[in-house]
């Protein structure tokens, strides 16, 4: 576990690291105790920023983490600043030491409960919202006009179990090979939130003549409405979803007009849902963190891991993703694998990124981002140890392609892009009915249907941006365990399930934010 210097003004988070993290500004001349030493600050040091500890020479490692996250560039000072200018980010090899690792038992726990829908197939719904599917962008504004029709309150008092109307609209579907990845997961995605057990009911609009028409995926996919059992416990036979083509329709006006009755037909159905008591077992959670800094590995990441193992000792699933964000640090989760071959599959995807960003002359380790720099992060490697902290200390049970639907329980892998629309995106469409996402730079993220929980790294992020956050993790630079952080969130997860909404929920965010990924060429 982490130590704290003098007034908490740095931290450090293994023994043989020979960096400390700034939990806040340190000035120059500033004498810092930490890990057995005395060591004066030589520059100041933003919060979330390394300073150096020992002397460190040109070609030696710079290890934070208990982890190597780059080279000194040139030499370091005890007391210096380390970043971009005196570290570089140089590939060496991984043990990749497949299920080599025993995991730490799971926490004893009391069952836990929450308020959701249980769905016919099992999965239980956190919300339960109606969506209009368009399955292309030229359908896009015609799903948005439907949904707005839906934007006010009048239509709630009669359906006081429905969260709301939304559309799901993007900027593809068209100018794209027929059947092939990009068709293919576009259309994985489309049926992940029209099957997610956050909807109860929807609506498909289409132009008529894209590549990736309704028909098409309605019948690959295999929809059909929840139909579903009722209060009374009658069973209802599921049947295919209404699908509306703009070109058959007439028209925008009149396949408005046509979808909205559509929509008011469907809403006695959805209103019938409503919330049970149901076991935490039942809670799939997606794990995020975007807009981070230097404490989002020393704070919100390790809280939410922790979160995350209560989820799974209740027997839930926690879901990581963000491929190119882990790279360098896979080696810790190809050990946690409960086999060889789940091991090899994360290796495999790491090796079709490395494909795939060579292909367009890019590198995956080409990261972080400047905001990332901003806030303290060196190195990719830097950045994927504090993003791996999410996954909390339980086995890998799986590794599953993007948008792919995830049915185990424990944590699995998703392979995903580490943008934060499309890897969120592709994890809800997996079914996840609760998403937490991290942030230390202050991202305002949200995706309906599911609700999403805000961590700030910081409090003085938390406090600028106390309208978007949910949670503060900047206590834990200010005194508070890991693990009390952590108890919390998973309190706060429980909460959200039962229909407490997060603040991007309160503000209306969570549409514009759907972005399938996009992998090929646009033809």
């Amino acid at each position: 576990m982490a130590t704290a210097a003098e007034e908490q003004r740095a931290v450090i988070l293994r023994g043989e690291d020979n960096v400390a993290v700034a939990a806040r500004p340190i000035p120059k001349g500033f004498v810092i105790a930490v890990g057995g030493r005395a060591v004066e600050v030589r520059e100041p040091i933003a919060l979330g920023h390394k300073v150096a500890l020992l002397p460190i020479e040109t070609g030696q490692p710079v290890r934070k983490y208990g982890q190597i996250i780059g080279f000194a560039s040139k030499p370091i000072a005890a007391g210096a600043w380390i970043h971009v200018h005196n570290v570089t980010a140089e590939l060496f090899d991984r043990d990749y030491a497949y299920a080599s690792e025993q995991a730490p038992p799971l926490p004893t726990m009391v069952p836990r409960t929450f308020q959701g829908f249980l769905r016919p197939d099992g999965r239980v719904g956190t919300r339960n919202y109606l969506a209009v599917i368009s399955t292309v962008n030229c359908s896009a504004s015609t799903s948005r006009y439907i949904a707005e029709r839906f934007r006010g309150d009048d239509w709630r008092k009669d359906y006081p179990n429905v969260d709301g109307v939304f559309a799901v609209t993007h900027k593809g579907g068209c100018a794209i090979p027929f059947g092939g990845p990009d068709h293919n997961t576009l259309e994985r995605v489309l049926a992940g939130f029209a099957n997610h057990p956050n909807v109860a009911a929807y609506v498909i609009v289409g132009l008529g003549c894209e590549v990736s028409y309704a028909q098409h995926l309605v019948e690959t996919q295999d929809l059909v409405t929840l139909g579903g059992v009722r209060k009374s416990g009658r069973q209802v036979e599921p049947v295919r979803p209404r699908v509306l083509n703009i070109q058959e329709q007439g028209g925008i006006n009149k396949t408005v007009e046509a979808a909205v009755a559509a929509v008011h037909q469907l809403l006695p159905e959805a209103n019938e849902w409503a919330r049970t008591e149901q076991p935490a077992s039942k809670i799939s959670l997606a794990m995020e963190c975007g807009g981070s800094d230097g404490n989002s590995g020393v704070t919100a990441n390790p809280a939410l891991g922790v979160a995350a193992d209560l989820i799974v000792a209740q027997g839930g699933t926690a879901i990581l993703g963000e491929t190119p964000e882990i790279y360098g640090a896979e080696h810790l989760l190809t050990r946690r694998a409960v086999s060889r071959a789940v091991g090899e599959k994360l290796v495999a995807r790491i090796k079709w990124w490395e494909d795939y960003t060579r292909l367009f002359g890019a590198e995956i380790n080409n990261n972080p981002s400047p905001g990332n720099k901003a806030g303290g992060l060196t190195t990719i490697y830097e950045k994927s140890l504090g993003a791996l902290a999410k996954a909390g200390s339980t086995p890998l049970v799986d590794v599953v392609e993007y948008a792919e639907r995830v049915d185990t329980p424990g944590l699995v892998f998703m392979d995903t892009p580490g943008y934060d629309p499309p890897c969120t995106t592709g994890l809800v469409a997996g079914g996840a009915n609760v998403l937490v996402f991290t942030t230390g730079r202050g991202s305002v993220l949200g995706l309906k249907p599911t609700p999403c929980i805000k961590v700030a790294t910081n409090t003085p992020i938390f406090d600028r941006m106390s309208d978007d956050m949910d949670l503060n993790a900047g206590t834990i630079l200010e005194g508070e365990s890991v693990e009390s952080v952590g108890r919390r969130l998973f309190e706060m997860i429980l909460d959200s399930a039962s229909g407490a909404k997060t603040k991007s929920e309160q503000q209306g965010v969570g549409e514009e934010e759907f972005a399938p990924w996009h992998i090929g060429p646009t033809l």
